[in-house]
């Protein structure tokens, strides 16, 4: 690597301090209140949160993971660590970072004993794509529609992480019209929802937002893998990620 870096634990006596490297500039914002509160209690669930910083120059990755019994996503996976987020972005990409913060993930899941990492991967927005994981060792265990991938790098012979089977019976019990299901999770879902809701209001669509409180709810109820935020209409999943108006008007007629 040809500038020097540190990577930076984050926890709760420092993230006040050093941020959790989405909306950085917009700590007043509601997205990034939402997260901080929910990083508070998150923290006490054994999430690690770790950052890549360039010095004499900016942020520029983190890993963000989490016990497999506490995990925000829609899978089972007790006994494993489950990654949320890892992202590298502009100047940052192409030296390793990526690498070295799943390395950091793998040495902290060795330390506790854990079965090993998993990571839900998706060719979609909003998730990391599973080549990464894949030259790193990782494996695919499972699929979901419309386009999401179990991985996991396994450490001793424990059971394998699942993705629920159920997903037609979850989404329909949503019913009809528009449902947006949200977290605190990730800061751009505040600005995601407000969105759809007013898409949805200018095609005359009865909506509403329900969110999820704990991982336990989510793990049982969401529409999707990514659990965190979801578009369900008329009892289908529509997105699991933001839509911009050209591609809500694409799919709701």
């Amino acid at each position: 690597m040809d500038q020097a870096f540190e990577i930076i634990t984050v926890d709760a006596d420092n993230v006040d301090q050093q941020g959790f490297f989405c909306y950085m500039s917009k700590r007043k914002a509601p997205g990034y209140t939402q997260k901080r509160a929910w990083l508070a209690a998150r923290f006490a669930e054994g999430l690690t949160l770790r950052m890549v910083h360039e010095v004499g120059g900016r942020t520029v990755g983190f890993i963000e993971y989490i016990p497999g019994e506490f995990a925000w996503r829609a899978v089972h996976a007790p006994g494993y660590l489950v990654i949320h987020c890892v992202w590298v972005v502009g100047k940052g990409k192409g030296k390793g970072y990526g690498a070295q913060l799943l390395d950091m993930c793998l040495d902290d899941a060795r330390a506790q004993h854990k079965h090993g990492v998993v990571m839900v991967a998706s060719d979609g927005v909003w998730l990391a794509k599973k080549e990464i994981f894949l030259k790193h060792g990782f494996e695919e265990v499972g699929q979901a529609p419309p386009s999401f991938r179990l991985l996991v790098q396994r450490i001793d012979d424990g059971p394998l992480p699942t993705f629920p089977n159920d997903w037609q019976a979850r989404q329909a019990r949503f019913g009809a019209g528009l449902t947006v299901v949200r977290t605190p999770q990730c800061p751009y879902i505040e600005d995601a929802t407000n969105i759809i809701l007013e898409l949805a209001a200018e095609k005359g669509l009865h909506a509403q937002v329900v969110t999820f409180q704990t991982a336990q709810e989510l793990q049982q109820n969401s529409p999707s893998p990514y659990g965190v935020f979801g578009i369900v209409l008329d009892g289908k999943l529509l997105s699991y990620h933001y839509l911009q108006r050209k591609d809500f008007d694409k799919l709701v007629v």
